[in-house]
């Protein structure tokens, strides 16, 4: 795309959002239509104290990416496990797609830093917030849809499969973390595992749990949800991520 190109296309929109090629070069992205970009970037929070801006929030592009990545997911999932039955694939889709992880993904290319909330919102720890992150990062993946196409989508998408491919791997081997971390350790160390919430933050109806699980007084692993139960099967998990293939090699199933 020739600067003159982007320069027409930036001219679409107001420049309100700063640095749109340092964006695109955080995301790993290139927009055609950066119009998309800003959409994907505004929280309703925004227009509720701009209601005459001209770019629309990223409720409908949240729509869009939520479906695409369903589609992306279950292709990469299908073609990775060619023998795990369509139960097991479904589970660890919605393992994936689940609001703490995409969440996670957003923090890892700090998309939060580039939101555009409403003061108040932001004032409240809105570009944290894991629905914030979610919704934004859904919203990303509907707007490269939209403007390179599936492939374009599949690709950027598919570079955060592959970089979790070996915690995916044992989401697959381990659908219920909690009992099978519980059945390994048993088997090797004849103890059980034991967990504890260390943290709480967020308002009321939107809490993010902090767990860790211990195994005979030693933090094994620790992991966030927005339940206890989902934050301590999230530090099962990353337990089994470390210990996992010693206690296999170990167990005497």
């Amino acid at each position: 795309m020739s600067d003159r190109e982007r320069a027409a296309s930036d001219a679409e929109q107001p420049n309100d959002v700063p640095d749109v090629a340092g964006i695109e070069e955080r995301l790993g992205l290139q927009f055609l239509k950066s119009g998309l970009l800003r959409e994907a970037l505004t929280h309703p929070s925004f227009l509720n104290e701009h209601p005459d801006h001209p770019v629309p929030d990223n409720q409908r592009l949240e729509f869009l990416g939520d479906a695409v990545l369903d589609l992306i997911v279950g292709e990469w999932l299908f073609r990775r496990y060619p023998e795990a039955p369509e139960g097991e694939l479904t589970s660890v889709r919605a393992q994936i797609v689940r609001t703490e992880t995409l969440a996670s993904f957003a923090r890892e290319i700090e998309l939060g830093q580039h939101l555009r909330f409403g003061r108040g919102e932001l004032s409240t720890g809105g570009n944290e917030r894991i629905a914030n992150l979610c919704a934004a990062f859904e919203a990303i993946v509907g707007a490269v849809y939209l403007d390179r196409g599936l492939e374009a989508a599949r690709g950027w998408v598919e570079g955060f499969l592959d970089a979790h491919a070996a915690k995916i791997d044992a989401q697959v081997r381990w659908r219920d973390p909690k009992s099978r971390l519980q059945e390994l350790v048993q088997g090797t160390e004849r103890v059980t595992p034991s967990y504890r919430v260390i943290r709480e933050a967020g308002p009321e109806h939107a809490k993010v749990f902090t767990a860790q699980v211990t195994v005979d007084g030693e933090v094994w692993g620790q992991g966030e949800g927005t339940t206890k139960q989902a934050a301590e099967q999230a530090a099962a998990a990353a337990a089994l991520a470390l210990h996992g293939d010693r206690l296999i090699a170990e167990n005497p199933e």
